[in-house]
């Protein structure tokens, strides 16, 4: 389970950010909430891996 800084440093992209992908739902969180406290989310490493997946483009065709 990887904490949204790490998932942030992996992405190379704001925390901020991270959380975007998480309202849009493009990124699946575990809430490890106990009680009143705050929300403390984690990512899974392979709902990073396949987030990143989803997300790969090819590269462009060479031109003729």
């Amino acid at each position: 389970m990887l904490s949204i800084p790490a998932v942030a440093a992996a992405l190379d992209v704001d925390r901020r950010t991270v959380y975007r992908f998480i309202a849009a739902g493009d990124l699946p969180v575990v809430d490890l909430r106990t009680g009143t406290e705050r929300s403390r989310v984690r990512v899974s490493a392979a709902g990073l891996e396949e987030f990143i997946a989803r997300r790969l483009v090819g590269s462009p065709r060479p031109r003729r």
